[in-house]
């Protein structure tokens, strides 16, 4: 399998270059030539596998240069009940008979969905870094689950360090805690003076600067590196192989999505040919990806613009990841999607689709909804009332617009993307009462905190870096 660029250079690389690499040297993201198709013998062999072995299936298809029983170690040293609490590993709940179900994605070490991916991203870094004798600098953002996913991921990884941006006082309590109180010589912490498009315009900005770059062996692990997304890719299946008896029967995900990657890997896992009748994008207040999807206007938002909310994680206003399923919309034609991410962003904030490429967004199954701080409360009220589950704040904005799509003949899965423990003061604001935290993670605000606060400048962060490094 090789992999291009969604702006245009058609250099053809192989998955461990990409790996490491994270961005395209023209700005762009990778993407595989093309996406390999399941047909019904292959889902039905699927079905009765484990999680690690189903991982194994996927992986093999986009994988070609590490070895077979490499990539096997790899995943099953990943995906242990151990780590994620249970055999099925992500675990289908249903909320009574309303058609709706939970896919539990939050069971990893930070009680996010992060874990999926990153917990096999930390292990692929460590196998390819010591296979080439070479040594990575993860450069990374975070608006509150991505950073904490990654460091606790790569703490300890030889070879490994992680460079990790934050917006100062915008993450939970909670989060901030999981991040900061780590101690680990290789793990450092970077609270920007900003919102998160802010700290993810400099991990562009850093990445795009190729001498830099390739100096300091500068690599990234939020979801424009094609090896994340990839992982996550693998619990669409798991979740269809759950809530459905046949592979005859669809079903339905509603994702709550700020940055774009999590939704982005039904989409990769649809075009396979997983069926799904609808992929159902929920934001929050920060809704540019609501307003593309019911307008095919596609308007980034300033720092001023961007809400601070009671979902954190997806106050985001620029989803990076977007440009992937744009790239496949419009009929991979890389220069027209370089035209629109680079110049006609770069100088209008914005963009718009021509009618008959917003009319085609429904062809790949397309939807969204938006949910708003009173939602959240009155949606997290109602799912404990009714169904006795206590559901995170994100996970609410899913499961309220999950409601407003689902249809009675189709299972709607929503991904769930946190537990209640790290958005605490939400929850007891519409519960009276704090959400259960798994054992250890009793008093971690009070751990002691090591970050530093910088302003939102490339320059400041390259210079921490090379001090960091040489």
């Amino acid at each position: 399998m090789k992999y291009i660029s969604t702006r245009g250079d058609q250099t053809q690389r192989r998955f461990c270059e990409i790996l490491l690499e994270g961005l395209a040297p023209d700005g762009g993201l990778y993407l595989p030539v093309s996406y390999p198709k399941v047909d019904a013998a292959t889902l039905a062999r699927w079905r009765a596998l484990s999680y690690a072995d189903l991982a194994c299936e996927i992986l093999s298809l986009y994988i070609d240069d590490i070895p077979a029983a490499d990539l096997k170690a790899l995943v099953h040293k990943t995906y242990t009940p151990a780590v994620f609490g249970s055999e099925q590993i992500v675990p289908v709940r249903r909320l009574g008979d309303s058609g709706v179900l939970i896919e539990a994605l939050s069971n990893g070490p930070t009680l996010a969905f992060k874990d999926m991916a990153m917990q096999l991203l930390g292990n692929l870094f460590e196998y390819e870094l010591g296979r080439r004798g070479e040594q990575l600098n993860i450069l990374g953002a975070t608006s509150g689950d991505t950073g904490s996913a990654a460091e606790y991921a790569m703490r300890g990884k030889q070879g490994v360090r992680v460079f990790m941006l934050s917006p100062n006082g915008r993450m939970s309590p909670f989060q901030q805690a999981q991040m900061f109180s780590l101690q680990d010589a290789n793990i450092h912490n970077l609270a920007v003076e900003g919102v998160f498009d802010d700290a993810q315009d400099i991990v562009k900005a850093v990445s795009n600067d190729l001498a830099f770059k390739r100096q300091y062996k500068i690599g990234t692990v939020n979801s424009i590196n094609w090896a994340r997304l990839l992982a996550q890719v693998v619990y669409y299946f798991a979740g269809y192989f759950q809530a459905t008896q046949s592979n005859s029967e669809q079903v339905s995900f509603t994702v709550p999505s700020g940055n774009f990657g999590n939704v982005c890997a039904g989409h990769v896992a649809r075009m396979m040919g997983l069926p799904i009748a609808k992929l159902v994008v929920a934001t929050n207040e920060n809704d540019v990806l609501d307003e593309f999807f019911r307008t095919g206007t596609y308007r980034v938002r300033g720092s001023a613009e961007t809400h601070e909310t009671s979902s954190p994680s997806m106050d985001i206003s620029k989803a990076s990841n977007f440009e992937r399923f744009v790239f496949d919309l419009l009929g991979r034609d890389g220069a027209r999607t370089a035209e629109l991410f680079g110049p006609t962003l770069a100088k209008q904030g914005v963009f718009s689709l021509t009618a008959e490429e917003t009319a085609a967004i429904a062809g790949y199954g397309f939807q969204s909804g938006r949910s708003t701080h009173a939602d959240r409360l009155a949606t997290i009220r109602s799912t404990y009332e009714r169904f006795g589950d206590m559901v995170d704040t994100h996970t609410a904005d899913g499961v309220k617009v999950a409601f407003e799509r689902v249809e009675a003949s189709v299972p709607m899965i929503v991904l769930e993307t946190a537990l209640p423990a790290k958005f605490a003061a939400t929850i007891q604001e519409a519960l009276g009462r704090e959400p259960s935290r798994p054992a250890g993670l009793e008093g971690i605000e009070a751990l002691p905190k090591r970050f530093t606060v910088v302003p939102p400048q490339a320059e400041v962060i390259k210079q921490y870096i090379r001090t960091h490094c040489d």
